[in-house]
């Protein structure tokens, strides 16, 4: 349910620069508010003020806006016209499809001298015997009444009958008024059978019938989370459930016939903030895995898709994971004992869905391997290992008295002590087929 705040105003107030003491003209439309208040003390300077289409039951805290002009009411639970003698200015009174079963109500905007148009269609009191003769007799500043003008003969032959009108009237009053005290005590009946049964249905679930888990509830004990992991498909399958239970019931909410009263109008409300708050409630899918070939448990959570990372927090303890999605918990307890270091999460890019991968305590996560848990030396093993090691080491040695190839140290060796591998320089004997050959020894040799 709404209600007046400085902080609702003053979004409201944007064409003001969000300065509300000087405001000349509010609208708060649809906001849902049940109750006037704080506009006479914050909004002195106000002239035109719109509250239609909400849940307003009475007109009150507005006698201190002296310089207000149009007031408009329509659409709201009201049933008596009254606290308007303040607004002096005031020359237009919207109150269209209210609840005004008093009629004789309105002579209390005889205060109102500038009051020139009213409007009261839809009101039970319209549907009186006399109507709009009485109104035009017992308000004779007004000049339009229901849209329509009001003519100097019209107001001469209601003043005539003015007497036997008001009668008649009083009695369609309290013809009315009678009914709607039964329609009251039928409401008020309705309303505790609903409580009651909605207690009761608590009594037998213990729960609200959705699958999260409340992070105040205590963790299981081992034991029973042993068999935690196959949660997941018995409360998918009760989602579903309580979704058709509740689609159902808001078919025949829907489908039922009732009065058009106050009190209908408050519990059609109230039937649209429970579905509205079901919606904003965490139901997300998820499934939870135990992955055996990689030694770890994953938490697959179905966020939305186009939710913003920023959004999702989350929250891995050794018993236990929590998420927070858009500041709701999600939390689940784990059939094993995890690693909150070596836990990470990351989101699928094509679906959105958060993933939680959290290896188990006690073994190790190499790729797609997975080694054994470490063992404990003794002296038989170490001794065994230790000549394992050493046989290991014999072969990859080189015993120099069981080779039979060739040294290969006493041919490095021996290349220390003999010069590099030199070519011999040919002697080069001149031909005799040449005699003019001659031996230039600055000239390098042919090879």
């Amino acid at each position: 349910m709404g209600r007046i705040t400085e902080d609702l105003i003053r979004r409201n107030a944007e064409h003001n620069d969000c300065v509300i003491f000087s405001l000349e003209e509010l609208s708060l439309h649809q906001q849902e508010i049940e109750r006037l208040e704080h506009i006479d003390k914050w909004c002195r300077d106000l002239k035109i003020l719109y509250l239609q289409n909400n849940l307003i039951g009475k007109i009150e805290n507005v006698s201190k806006l002296k310089k207000l002009e149009y007031l408009n009411l329509a659409l709201n639970n009201i049933e008596k016209i009254e606290n308007l003698e303040g607004c002096e200015e005031l020359t237009k009174l919207d109150l269209t499809v209210n609840f005004i079963g008093e009629l004789s109500s309105v002579k209390t905007l005889r205060a109102n001298l500038h009051l020139k148009e009213l409007f009261l269609m839809g009101n039970p009191c319209a549907d009186f015997d006399g109507y709009r003769q009485f109104v035009v007799a017992a308000l004779q500043q007004l000049q339009w009444l229901d849209g329509k003008e009001i003519e100097r003969s019209e107001r001469i032959q209601a003043l005539q009958n003015f007497t036997a009108v008001e009668q008649r009237i009083r009695e369609q009053e309290k013809a009315y008024c009678l009914k709607r005290a039964e329609d009251k005590e039928e409401a008020r009946r309705k309303l505790q059978e609903e409580e009651n049964k909605g207690e009761m249905e608590r009594s037998h679930t213990g729960s609200d019938g959705h699958w999260y888990t409340d992070i105040s509830a205590p963790l299981p004990s081992s034991e029973e989370s042993k068999d935690y992991i196959q949660a997941p498909e018995i409360q998918e399958g009760q989602c579903k459930e309580k979704k058709l239970d509740d689609r159902e019931d808001d078919l025949e909410f829907w489908n039922k016939p009732s009065l058009y009263t106050p009190e209908s109008r408050l519990e059609t409300l109230r039937h649209m903030e429970k579905q509205r708050r079901d919606q904003e409630r965490l139901r997300l899918d998820f499934t939870l895995k135990d992955d055996e070939k990689r030694n770890q448990i994953v938490l697959d959570l179905a966020v939305y898709r186009y939710m913003d990372t920023s959004l999702i927090d989350v929250d891995v303890q050794p018993t236990y994971v929590r998420v927070m999605v858009k500041g709701k918990p999600f939390q689940l307890v784990l059939p094993a004992e995890v690693k909150p270091d070596s836990s990470f999460a990351k989101r699928s890019q094509t679906t959105g869905h958060l993933v939680v991968c959290m290896p188990k305590v006690g073994e190790v996560i190499i790729g797609c391997q997975r080694t054994s848990k470490p063992v404990k030396s003794t002296p038989d093993s170490s001794r065994g290992q230790t000549s394992q090691r050493s046989q290991q080491m014999e072969r990859l040695e080189v015993d120099p008295s069981k080779r039979s190839i060739p040294d290969v140290a006493n041919i490095v060796q021996e290349k220390k002590h003999t010069p590099g591998r030199v070519l011999a320089e040919p002697k080069i004997i001149p031909s005799e087929e040449e005699p003019d050959f001659e031996d230039n020894p600055e000239v390098p040799p042919l090879i």
